[in-house]
């Protein structure tokens, strides 16, 4: 999981970008404080042909990435 809380955009899509080319997964969690950043990386998520969900818990959202 990545843990973004805290960090504006674009950093957390930056973090997302590196995970995505370096390992590939077929499965990944993010962790934020922001509906921006949920946008964003949701939009990079589309981009690189993940299905994208998110929930809201307490102000965070996690997002989920699968292929």
């Amino acid at each position: 999981m990545i843990d973004a809380r805290g960090l504006s955009c674009p950093i957390p899509v930056v973090m997302v970008q590196k995970e995505v080319k370096k390992n590939s997964p077929d499965e990944l969690q993010v962790k934020v404080d922001s509906m921006v950043c949920v946008e964003n990386i949701s939009r990079y998520a589309h981009l690189q042909k993940y299905e994208v969900s998110y929930e809201e818990q307490d102000g965070e959202y996690i997002i989920t990435l699968k292929k």
